[in-house]
């Protein structure tokens, strides 16, 4: 599902219009980057938390020469789905 098939269900579902549901979903991942980027985790019950991950540096290869290579650390966004999203 892409983002403009998941606000044409937002609508379906909350009884909005197709631009008040891109508003909010617009809203939503605006908020939830904000709070990532700060450090804090965005919990919603019964679907999962995300948050901010650190990648520790390390060394890989290249693929086409096979030569290694160092990767630097990263910080990446993690999702962790609750137990009852996947029943």
């Amino acid at each position: 599902m892409n983002k403009a098939e998941l606000v044409n269900v937002m609508a379906e579902k909350a009884g909005l219009t197709k631009v008040d549901a891109k508003k909010a979903l617009d809203a939503f991942i605006c908020a939830t980057t904000d709070a990532i980027r700060k450090g804090e985790n965005v919990s919603l019950v019964g679907f999962g938390v995300f948050s901010k991950a650190v990648r520790k540096a390390h060394e890989g290869r290249n693929p086409q020469t096979g030569k290694k290579i160092k990767i630097a650390e990263k910080k990446v966004a993690k999702f962790k789905a609750s137990a009852g999203l996947l029943k």
